[in-house]
C-alpha cells in the first residue's frame, strides 16, 4: 500500500513538473515562458546564403521580444536545400518537446513541397516562407500565410516590361531550375505571353515543357527554355537548349528569364558573356540579390542583369528598412530584410490576436489582418493568404542594385546590340 501511494505521488510530481515546463496550454510550442517558432532552411550548401539571410532577419526581428509574458524563441534547423533532409528536420522540430507553434521563413519550393503536407497534417501554420511558388498560394495547402508576391507576379513584371519595349514573344526565353520552383517561373512566363496574345504554337511549347513530370524530366530541346539540375552548376545543357531554339525558330533570345539559385545563375550569366551573347538576363528574388551580386562581381559582370524584388529598396526612406538596417548591421541585405519583415509581421499578428493563444485563433486573426508595418503594407483581407503584392524591378550597376526607371531609357540601353 505504501509503495502504491509513493508511486502515485511520484506520478503527480512528474505531471506537475511537465505542466510547469510546457505550460497549461495544450498547444504545441507554447510553454509558460516561451512561444517557439520553428524554421527549416538551407544553412549549408549552394543555397546557404539564402537560409542564413532569412535566419538573420528573423532573429533580429524577434530577439528579446515577448508576447503575453512569453519570450519568442526561434529554433532553426538546416535542410541544405534538400527535400529529404527538410522533411526530417521538420518532423524533428514537431516531435521534440515542446514542439513549435508555427513554422516561419523556410527557404525553397522543392523543400516546401515535402514539408507542407507534414505541417498541414499537424495543423501547424506555415508563415512567410521564402518562396513564391503556387504550392503556397490559396487552395487546400493548409494553414499558410505568405508575405511575398508570387513568382508568377515577379516574372510577369519583367516580361511585360520587355514586351512593352518592343521585345517579341518569341524573343523571351527562360533558363530555370528543373523542378517545381523553376516551373513556377515558366508558368509566369507563359501567362504573361498569353496575355500579350503570343502565337499558339509558341504557347504550345511551354505547355509541353510544363506537362513533363517525374524526377528530373527531360525539358531541354523543346522550346525557348533551358533547364538545369538543382544544386549543380551544370549550365551547358540548358544553354544549348536556348541556342537550339534560336536556330530552329529564327529568333534570337533578347530577354532570358532565369529562375534558379544564385550560384548556378551567376555561372550561366558568365558563360553567356563568354559566348558574347547579347542577352539581357533577369532573375527573381529567390535567387538572392546579395549572393548573386557577389558571384557576378567575381566574374567581372556589372550590367545587363535585372532582378525583381519583393521588399523595398535597401536605401528606401521607410521606418521598417531603418529598423532592419540597425538591427542587422553587416548582415543587412535584401534577403535578411525579408526575414526581418516576416519576423515583425508575425510579432504584430501575435500581439494583436484576440482570445487564447492557439493556432486556430492566430490563423483566424491573420486572415483578416491589415496594417502598416513601418511603411510596408500588410493586407491579408484580399484572399487570406498573401500579405503583399509588391514587386520592384532593379538593374545591376557598378553601384549595386538600382531601381529601373523606364523613363530614363534603361531598356533601350539594355536591349541595344553589343
Amino acid at each position: 500500500m505504501r509503495t502504491r501511494t509513493a508511486l502515485a505521488g511520484a506520478a503527480l510530481a512528474v505531471t506537475a513538473l511537465l505542466t510547469g515546463c510546457f505550460g497549461g496550454d495544450s498547444e504545441p510550442g507554447i510553454t509558460d515562458e516561451r512561444i517557439v517558432i520553428g524554421s527549416v532552411l538551407a544553412l549549408n550548401g549552394p543555397a546557404s546564403g539564402l537560409g542564413k539571410g532569412m535566419r538573420a532577419g528573423l532573429e533580429a526581428a524577434l530577439r528579446g521580444r515577448e508576447v503575453r509574458g512569453r519570450r519568442i524563441e526561434l529554433r532553426a534547423l538546416d535542410d541544405s536545400y534538400q527535400p529529404p533532409k527538410a522533411a526530417e528536420s521538420t518532423r524533428r522540430l514537431l516531435d521534440e518537446p515542446p514542439g513549435v507553434f508555427m513554422m516561419a521563413g523556410n527557404v525553397g519550393t522543392p523543400t516546401a513541397q515535402v514539408t507542407l503536407p507534414i505541417l498541414k497534417e499537424a495543423g501547424v501554420p506555415a508563415v512567410g516562407f521564402f518562396t513564391g511558388a503556387g504550392v503556397l498560394r490559396p487552395g487546400d495547402g493548409g494553414p499558410i500565410l505568405n508575405y511575398r508576391a508570387s513568382y508568377r507576379q515577379e516574372v510577369a513584371t519583367v516580361v511585360e516590361a520587355a514586351l512593352a519595349e518592343g521585345v517579341q514573344p518569341g524573343e523571351v526565353c527562360a533558363y530555370v531550375q528543373n523542378d517545381g520552383y523553376g516551373m513556377a517561373g515558366i508558368i509566369g512566363v507563359r501567362e504573361a505571353l498569353s496575355r500579350a496574345e503570343a502565337p499558339e504554337p509558341l504557347l504550345d511549347r511551354y505547355d509541353e515543357i510544363l506537362a513533363r513530370s517525374g524526377e528530373r524530366p527531360v525539358r531541354n530541346g523543346i522550346g525557348p527554355v533551358g533547364v538545369y539540375r538543382r544544386n549543380t552548376t551544370d549550365i551547358e545543357p540548358g544553354y544549348r537548349s536556348l541556342k537550339e531554339w534560336e536556330a530552329a525558330s529564327g529568333q534570337r533570345c533578347r530577354l532570358v528569364v532565369t529562375v534558379g539559385a544564385y550560384g548556378n545563375i551567376a555561372h550561366f550569366v558568365r558563360y553567356a558573356e563568354q559566348q558574347e551573347e547579347a542577352w539581357v538576363v533577369s532573375a527573381v528574388s529567390f535567387t538572392g540579390a546579395d549572393s548573386f551580386r557577389s558571384d557576378l562581381a567575381r566574374y567581372g559582370i556589372e550590367n545587363r542583369v535585372l532582378m525583381t524584388q519583393v521588399v523595398p529598396s535597401l536605401d528606401a526612406d521607410l521606418a521598417i528598412v531603418d529598423e532592419a538596417r540597425q538591427a542587422l548591421g553587416p548582415d543587412f541585405g535584401f534577403v535578411s530584410l525579408e526575414g526581418y519583415i516576416v519576423g515583425r509581421m508575425i510579432l504584430r499578428l501575435l500581439e494583436e490576436m484576440p482570445g487564447d493563444l492557439t493556432r486556430e485563433n492566430f490563423m483566424a486573426h491573420a486572415r483578416e489582418a491589415r496594417f502598416d508595418l513601418g511603411g510596408v503594407a500588410i493586407d491579408f483581407t484580399r484572399d487570406g493568404n498573401q500579405a503583399s503584392r509588391f514587386v520592384a524591378l532593379n538593374q545591376l550597376t557598378p553601384r549595386g542594385w538600382v531601381a529601373v526607371d523606364a523613363s530614363a531609357g534603361v531598356w533601350q540601353q539594355l536591349l541595344a546590340e553589343r
